[in-house]
C-alpha cells in the first residue's frame, strides 16, 4: 500500500494535533476515574494498551502483512515499549493519588529532560542556553511538587520518575527514526506493552461496577489509539517544530477534567510552576528552530565554529 505523500495543511494539523490532546487527556481522566473506582493500577495499564493493540492490528495488519513484524532494530524497540509502559504505570499509580493538574505539569518537562539526555545517549550538543532553560524548567517542577512544604506528597516521585522513563521512550523513539517504518514501531511498541502488562494485570482482576466504570473502561484504549492516529496525521500536514508548541494546551484540557470530573481545581503553585516549565519549553524549542535556521544558512566549514551560543 502506498505510502500518503506529505501536504503543508498547517491549520487542519494544529486542529488535528488539539483533538489528539484532547483525547490524551481522555487517556489519563479514564485512568484516574478506574483506579480511584478501585481497579488495580496493572489492570488499567493492560486495558490501555490492550484496547489500543486490538484496535491498531485490526486496521494496521490487513494493511501492512509482514512487513509489519520487520525491524532492523528488535533491542531496541523492545527497551523503547519497555520504558513507555513503565511510564504508564508509574504516570497511572501517581494518579490514584494527585490531581491532573499536577501530574500533566510535571509531564511537560519531558522536552527539556530529552534535550539534556540527547547529549550523553545521542551525542548531541546542547549549548549554555538551552542548558540554562533545562535548569528553569527544574525550578518550575520544583514549584509544582514543592518537596520543602508538608503539601508534598510521596506520589509526585512517581510522576517524576515516569517524566523520566517517557523522556527516555521519546530518545528512543528519535533514535529508531529511519530505522523502522512508524506502523512497525507502533506495533511491536504495544505489542511490548501488552505482553509485559498481561500477567500483571489478570492478577487481582477486577470488573467495573457501575455503568460509568464500564464506558471508561472501554474508551481508555480508544482514546489511546485515536490519539495517536490524529496525531501521526497532523505530522503529515505540518513539521513536529510546528506543532510542538500546542502540547501545552493540554494543561486547559487537564484543568477543565480535573476540575469538573474530579472536583479539584489547580492551586496557585501549580498553576506558576505549569507556567514556568512551560515558558521555558517553548524558549528551548525557539532556541532549536533559531539554530536550525542558523545551520542551514551556515557553510559546512564555520558549522563547528558557529555551535550553540
Amino acid at each position: 500500500m502506498a505510502v500518503a505523500a506529505r501536504e503543508e495543511r498547517r491549520l487542519t494539523a494544529i486542529i488535528l494535533m488539539l483533538l489528539a490532546f484532547l483525547l490524551f487527556t481522555g487517556i489519563d481522566t479514564s485512568a484516574k476515574w478506574l483506579v480511584q473506582a478501585g481497579l488495580p493500577v496493572t489492570e488499567v495499564v493492560l486495558i490501555r494498551f490492550a484496547g489500543h493493540f486490538v484496535i491498531a492490528m485490526a486496521l494496521i495488519l490487513p494493511q501492512e502483512g509482514r512487513r509489519l513484524f520487520r525491524t532492523s532494530a528488535p533491542g531496541q524497540e523492545v527497551l523503547r515499549g519497555l520504558f513507555l509502559v513503565a511510564s504508564t504505570f508509574l504516570n497511572v499509580a501517581a494518579l490514584r493519588y494527585l490531581p491532573l493538574t499536577v501530574t500533566v505539569s510535571i509531564f511537560f518537562a519531558a522536552p527539556l529532560v530529552v534535550c539534556a539526555l540527547s547529549v550523553p545517549l545521542l551525542g548531541e550538543r546542547v549549548g549554555p542556553r538551552r542548558w540554562a532553560a533545562i535548569g528553569v524548567g527544574f525550578i518550575g517542577v520544583l514549584v509544582v511538587t514543592r518537596p520543602w512544604s508538608a503539601s508534598f506528597h510521596w506520589a509526585m516521585m512517581l510522576s517524576v520518575t515516569a517524566l523520566f522513563s517517557a523522556s527516555m521512550y521519546f530518545v528512543m523513539t528519535r533514535k529508531l527514526a529511519g530505522v523502522d517504518s512508524a506502523s512497525t514501531q507502533q506495533f511491536l511498541t504495544s505489542l511490548v506493552a501488552v505482553s509485559v502488562a498481561l500477567p500483571f494485570g489478570l492478577i487481582g482482576w477486577v470488573w467495573p461496577a457501575i455503568p460509568v466504570d464500564w464506558v471508561a473502561f472501554a474508551l481508555i484504549g480508544v482514546f489511546g489509539w485515536a490519539g495517536h492516529q490524529l496525531a501521526t496525521i497532523a505530522h503529515r500536514f505540518a513539521p513536529a517544530s510546528a506543532l510542538m508548541p500546542f502540547i501545552y494546551f493540554q494543561i486547559i484540557y487537564m484543568t477543565a477534567s480535573s476540575w469538573l470530573i474530579f472536583h479539584t481545581p489547580p492551586d496557585g503553585w501549580v498553576l506558576a510552576g505549569a507556567a514556568i516549565v512551560i515558558g521555558a519549553g517553548l524558549y528551548l524549542w525557539l532556541r532549536e528552530r533559531v539554530l536550525a535556521r542558523s545551520a542551514a544558512l551556515t557553510p559546512p566549514s564555520l558549522e563547528v565554529a558557529a555551535g550553540d551560543r
